[in-house]
């Protein structure tokens, strides 16, 4: 264990509080995952979620070790290429894509042969904010053109986010937040900032419109869905996501300050996603009020560490890596308790490293491990200089200890000649 350990390099606040939420989440979903073992017949017994749940997390850790021992300037050159493949990707899931928990969008892609699932929105999101890094890396030191930084920036952007935005509109609105919140920290003209965001909404408000144009096409199936979740939260509409909402309001006013105890969550039994997207209710149901603040606090030490990390790059292009994947982590994290108190409408965002998933999971995991390869590389840049220094300071000591030895020897050799000559003298003084 301790070789283990001492193996694990870069930032250890980072390690710390990500391997905290991982082993705080296995409570909750054991808890929370009651509902979905007696669904379709099933005999209630949550411990096969449990150990599904500890595959994942052990195979996030294994990613995480794997990506920080990549040198981080390597994605910078993989996101080019990575992209198109993306694309690809997005477009089979658009097409073929199935649900999974009785979800109402089509998001997920069967891997033939292997039986696995996986979302390819959240492999997109991770090579975008690389690629958009990347991109201000190089452009930091010149003058930024618009229509040049349409053709290699925005257009890859509103392609990707053009795959996404039919099927899941919430991880589309964040991953364009979380790329001109990029550009923007990168010094992007803010001139040219507003018409891309001017572009952005006219471009949304066209989909729109088309969906209202042809309301029976699959392809904009989700627009109604995004409208009455929107009617739902600005009026007092009954719907499912208002059902879901409730539960998860008494599920919160239940736990009070110090909830009802590892296990004992009530509401867990009829909320939908009560291990996904609504698992935060289910949190302060069982640990109330301490514990909800205590898994705030510790995204936000975790942001901090972030933030630290950054400023400690010495890169651009690491400092925006760490920034483009780091904070998109957090905010995801924020918009999930935010919907479960109600502050916004249904999502459908996950809460890293706590929910139960697959996907969310080793996505998040891939993004740390990187963030964490760019703290390895400070400190290893940090150590060598370190042991330069040590270096330098020995080498002048030898140097110093070299010169005492030769005057020594120089005052030696005049005595001996001082007291030969003395005889002499006298001799002569004679």
């Amino acid at each position: 264990m301790k070789e283990l350990i001492s193996n694990l390099k870069g930032d250890k606040g980072i390690w710390s509080f990500v391997a905290l939420l991982a082993l705080f989440s296995f409570m909750p979903v054991f808890s929370a995952s009651s509902n979905l073992a007696y669904l379709g017949h099933g005999t209630g017994n949550t411990l096969g979620y449990l150990l599904k749940h500890l595959g994942h997390v052990v195979c996030g850790f294994a990613i995480i070790y794997v990506f920080h021992k990549i040198p981080y300037q390597y994605f910078r050159s993989f996101s080019r290429f990575l992209l198109p493949v993306v694309w690809l990707i997005l477009a089979i899931t658009m097409i073929k894509g199935t649900v999974i928990g009785g979800a109402n969008a089509s998001r997920w892609l069967q891997i033939p042969f292997i039986g696995i699932s996986f979302q390819p929105s959240a492999l997109a999101a991770l090579v975008l904010y690389i690629y958009v890094a990347r991109y201000l890396s190089k452009t930091r030191e010149t003058p930024i053109d618009f229509i040049e930084s349409v053709k290699e920036l925005w257009l890859p952007v509103f392609v990707t986010l053009m795959f996404i935005l039919p099927s899941n509109f919430s991880t589309t609105a964040l991953m364009f937040s979380m790329v001109v919140m990029l550009v923007f920290i990168g010094r992007y003209p803010l001139k040219y900032l507003s018409y891309i965001i001017g572009m952005g909404v006219v471009s949304l408000l066209f989909f729109v419109l088309l969906a209202k144009a042809f309301p029976d096409s699959k392809f904009f199936s989700r627009v109604a869905t995004w409208e009455s979740r929107i009617e739902n939260f600005t009026t007092d509409k009954p719907d499912e996501d208002d059902y879901q909402i409730e539960k998860a309001k008494i599920a919160i006013a239940s736990g009070r300050i110090y909830g009802l105890g590892p296990g004992k969550s009530v509401q867990k039994n009829f909320l939908p996603q009560s291990s996904s997207d609504f698992i935060y209710a289910i949190i302060v149901e069982e640990y109330g009020l301490l514990g909800g603040f205590g898994v705030l606090l510790l995204y936000l030490l975790l942001l901090f560490r972030f933030l630290v990390a950054s400023h400690k790059a010495k890169t651009t292009f690491g400092k925006l890596v760490v920034i483009g994947l780091g904070f998109p982590m957090i905010f995801q994290a924020m918009i999930n308790m935010a919907v479960a108190v109600e502050l916004l409408p249904v999502t459908g965002q996950t809460l890293p490293l706590i929910s139960s998933g697959g996907t969310s999971i080793w996505m998040t995991c891939i993004a740390l491990g990187i963030i964490i390869g760019v703290t390895k590389k400070e400190e290893e840049i940090e150590q060598e200089q370190k042991e330069a220094a040590k270096r330098e300071e020995a080498l002048q000591r030898l140097i110093d200890e070299k010169i005492l030895a030769d005057e020594e020897a120089l005052n030696q050799d005049f005595s001996i000649e001082d007291k030969m000559s003395n005889p002499m003298n006298a001799v002569l003084n004679k």
